[in-house]
């Protein structure tokens, strides 16, 4: 029977129901493949740990031959499938613990393994929006938020934009067909900041602005 340790959630990824008016666009989560490469870097892990079981391997191969070769090259061939592994186990459990969500009104942030926390980012507080492109069309969406909302790069880490430590940027990481989910985005927030933003006014408050003009 299959169990689902967000059984909790009135919405996948979303911490409460949304409002009526407030309708879900998209909702996705990193590639782990990607995110393996990419966060993890599984690339330069798998070029270090082929290097050196060539060198191992070299250097046996001088003193015994083949044999040699498979002496000293093995131990760390298998320390090589190890470590990959390690990496793809914890890049899958990254991905599959995490929700991005993109609604008529906000981005929502569901991430974390051991410790989960979910971000609401409402479009009106968010000043700009990066998109980088890798292979196959996979990609991160940086979010660069207004005001002096600041986010810990420890916990947001992978969600954040690489490299940047002291303004840290919430982004949806590694995502399918991240071009398309940036449109989605644009589109949204688009139509929700050209929106007038209309405020209700007490009686006493609207006799002020009569009394005034």
């Amino acid at each position: 029977m299959s169990h689902d340790d967000f059984a909790f959630e009135p919405v996948k990824g979303l911490p409460e129901r949304p409002p009526e008016h407030e309708k879900i666009l998209w909702q996705g989560r990193p590639d782990t493949w990607a995110l393996a490469n990419e966060a993890y870097k599984l690339r330069w892990i798998n070029l270090y740990f082929a290097l050196i079981v060539l060198w191992r391997a070299s250097v046996g191969a001088i003193d015994a031959g083949l044999s040699g070769a498979i002496a000293f090259g093995l131990p760390y061939a298998i320390l090589w499938g190890l470590g990959a592994a390690v990496v793809l186990l914890l890049a899958l459990v990254q991905a599959r613990t995490t929700v991005y969500t993109i609604t008529t009104a906000r981005v929502a942030m569901r991430i974390g393994a051991a410790l989960t926390v979910t971000l609401n980012l409402p479009f009106r507080q968010i000043a700009n929006a990066d998109l980088s492109l890798g292979r196959r069309g996979t990609g991160s969406i940086a979010l660069e938020t207004l005001g002096e909302t600041k986010f810990s790069y420890l916990i947001l880490w992978p969600h954040c934009r690489p490299g940047h430590v002291r303004v840290t940027k919430p982004a949806l990481r590694c995502i399918p067909d991240a071009a398309g989910v940036a449109r989605v985005l644009a589109d949204a927030a688009e139509t929700l900041v050209s929106q007038p933003v209309v405020t209700r006014q007490t009686p006493a408050q609207a006799g002020d602005l009569v009394a005034a003009e």
